[in-house]
């Protein structure tokens, strides 16, 4: 498979295979007492056993004949009690299990861009989420999603808010050098738009949008895929009726004032800034296109969950816990207050909240009350990745063969969000893959190249 970046053309290949399984040889821990019957032990017990062997280690030292000697002479039961009265075995088994699952790494830098997809990311430091399952994160505002890519590959990040699309492409080399990423958690599913300049009220058919200017944060986001998906229903070609530029989410408002752009879709909350400010209106919302579409995700480079899978594994259980948490509307408001300050959004508390909350002003001068203009779900359904890769190669972002499936089960990690989820108590799916309806057109993840195909407006 061939992939392209469309700014900076190149091609890679890239094995997608999962690396090659080790086989480790186990270890064999000298127990107390050699046990003549065949009980099964609980794991518990056993890790205790483990421990108990640890702690003899580790008063006789590396001399197996003294070890072996005192206990033969005493017996295991009658060493551990001996041990037991001149050391608090209890108090040492409590201490080192109690160590056993802790993060290997606990400060920790997390980048995102102040934008109300990033709300779980940016909110489980105020709110305390991070601390709870024992991290110190620092969040990290980043301008872009170009600098959050880049300073994530060269390690200033340990992990990242991305756009779902990101890791894949990462991961696949498209736009980037080649490098495994996994993505085991969405962030926010809805809460994105299309803005329109007020000068173009008269122009809500798209159909009248050719010569028009749009700008989308990054060519690798559902902004960009779905933006090209919505004008070529309406028989436009993306590639050369408008015009698409990438421009940084806190630079949209400016480049709409300016005339620099006709209209814009981007995340919140620069749609309804632009409303804020008098200066454009909402066209359409993109659960109108497709409701519950993916947008923001963590992300981390795959060596991070193998090098510190006790640190990868709490970072996960904070992220999904503040997302479930910010998937109650009766949570939003506080979430709003916590997020606005400076160095999270730096946008007023009143403009989130019509985010959040879902009741805003459209600009066309309606309030609407659309609950669920932005929601929250963090399990990463692997049919979306593999749509999201139909688009990639539908618009020439990826070339020749591709093994969607593999892809997404490799990038989007469901089991461990899953695993994460029943830990927590949460709700998930039983399925990683099911269709989805974009625009009325069902997609089918078992058909990709049909559906690709299906399409009269692509890429050559």
């Amino acid at each position: 498979m061939t992939v392209k970046s469309l700014n900076d053309p190149f091609s890679s290949k890239t094995d997608l295979r999962h690396g090659a399984e080790c086989g480790c040889s186990s270890c064999k821990s000298d127990h107390f007492e050699h046990n003549s019957d065949t009980t099964v032990q609980s794991s518990e017990q056993m890790l205790e056993r483990a421990v108990e062997s640890a702690i003899v280690r580790s008063v006789f030292g590396h001399s197996d004949v003294n070890r072996r000697s005192f206990m033969g002479m005493v017996g295991g039961t009658t060493a551990a009690a001996a041990l037991a009265s001149v050391f608090p075995m209890d108090k040492a088994k409590a201490a080192i299990l109690d160590n056993l699952g802790k993060p290997e790494k606990t400060d920790l830098n997390i980048g995102f861009v102040p934008i109300t997809c990033a709300t779980p990311i940016i909110m489980a430091q105020p709110l305390g989420f991070y601390e709870r399952y024992g991290l110190n994160a620092k969040v990290i505002k980043t301008a872009g999603w170009a600098v959050a890519r880049d300073k994530s590959l060269a390690g200033e990040y340990d992990a990242s808010h991305m756009l779902t699309p990101m890791p894949l492409a990462m991961t696949l080399g498209a736009g980037s050098v080649a490098t495994p990423y996994v993505m085991p958690a969405v962030e926010n599913i809805n809460g994105q738009a299309i803005v329109l300049s007020n000068e173009h009220k008269d122009k809500r058919d798209p159909k009248q949008w050719k010569g028009f200017t749009f700008g989308v944060p990054f060519e690798y986001s559902m902004h960009n895929f779905l933006l090209r998906y919505y004008v070529a229903e309406f028989g436009l070609d993306p590639d050369t009726d408008i015009q698409i530029r990438v421009v940084p989410p806190p630079e949209m408002v400016a480049n709409l004032r300016a005339g620099n752009l006709d209209g814009y879709l981007s995340p919140d909350p620069f749609n309804q800034r632009a409303v804020w400010e008098g200066i454009g209106f909402l066209h359409i919302l993109t659960k109108e296109i497709w409701e519950g579409h993916p947008c923001c995700a963590f992300a981390a480079p795959l060596s991070f969950a193998q090098e510190l899978p006790n640190t990868y594994g709490a970072l996960l259980k904070s992220i999904i816990d503040a997302t479930q948490y910010a998937s109650n509307p009766k949570n939003r408001k506080e979430i709003s207050a916590a997020i606005a300050p400076k160095n999270y959004l730096n946008q007023p508390v009143p403009v989130i909240e019509q985010v959040l909350t879902g009741t805003y002003a459209d600009g066309l001068g309606a309030v609407k009350n659309i609950p669920d203009r932005i929601d929250f779900d963090p399990f990463p359904w692997q049919s979306m990745g593999v749509w999201i890769l139909t688009q990639m190669k539908r618009w020439g972002y990826i070339e020749g063969d591709v093994d969607y499936k593999g892809v997404a089960e490799q990038v989007y990690l469901a089991a461990d969000a899953r695993k994460v989820m029943t830990d927590l108590g949460y709700e998930v799916p039983a399925e990683d893959y099911k269709s989805h309806t974009i625009m009325g057109k069902t997609f089918d993840p078992e058909k990709p190249e049909e559906y690709i195909a299906s399409f009269a407006i692509k890429k050559g």
